[in-house]
């Protein structure tokens, strides 16, 4: 068979093939899913989590590129931990942002806690460490924003073998990658359906009822209901 009968022949499989479901409670790994076949896990309520350094381009055009990469391995690394820290799961990493999922009991909670703190993490740790480290010879302000949505997903194994990875279907991966793309201020967006989840802990300053979200329109979807923060969590 030829290379282009092959890739016909796959093409066609998939299409035709029924799809094979099983429930997951917790992020599967690709080696829980087969690639040679129409097979997903289902989450019934899954949130993801988009974490976007804002601005790359630009830095990237008008800074030297070792300052460059050491911005991208600071934030990333820090997004990590404390995605790591609050029970996510990272799913990928894709250039300038890092995509993580959460499960379990309190997903919307954890998720949204994350936010809060990785915009901590930017303003009392990463900047600071810039201004100390290049104190006359770069003036530079990393700014970021993080999306979170949540619905249930499919997870689908994709690619071939040897170089395959998950690929999550649901709006909570469309949204929350969508909502980093708001032009705004402040750097946590969420969506409501994950506002209505949160325990009051991540909703309101501690101790007191000064709630920590904005409610407003996302014009570009139909003006549905999002909220805004621009708070820190210490980590």
């Amino acid at each position: 068979m030829s290379f282009a009968t092959d890739v016909e022949a796959e093409v066609k499989r998939i299409f035709r093939e029924q799809w094979g479901k099983s429930k997951a409670t917790t992020v599967p790994e690709p080696i829980d899913i087969a690639l040679e076949k129409n097979e997903a896990k289902v989450i019934d309520d899954g949130t993801v989590l988009y974490a976007d350094l804002s601005g790359s381009t630009t830095m990237v055009q008008n800074y030297k590129p070792h300052f460059a990469a050491e911005v991208y391995r600071a934030y990333l690394y820090s997004a990590a931990q404390i995605i790591r820290n609050e029970g996510g799961v990272i799913t990928a990493y894709d250039g300038d942002r890092v995509m993580a999922v959460y499960s379990g009991k309190t997903p919307n909670t954890n998720a949204a806690t994350t936010a809060l703190k990785i915009n901590y993490a930017v303003k009392n740790i990463i900047n600071p460490a810039i201004t100390a480290q290049y104190v006359t010879t770069i003036a530079y302000t990393v700014k970021q924003v993080v999306g979170v949505d949540r619905s249930s997903l499919w997870v689908a194994r994709t690619g071939v073998r040897g170089d395959n990875d998950l690929v999550w279907v649901g709006h909570a991966a469309n949204y929350a990658a969508k909502l980093t793309e708001i032009s705004n201020d402040d750097a946590s967006f969420i969506t409501g359906e994950v506002f209505d989840r949160l325990a009051d802990s991540a909703k309101y300053k501690q101790g007191t009822a000064t709630l920590m979200w904005r409610e407003r329109k996302w014009s570009k979807m139909n003006n549905m209901r999002i909220y805004s923060s621009n708070w820190t969590w210490i980590i």
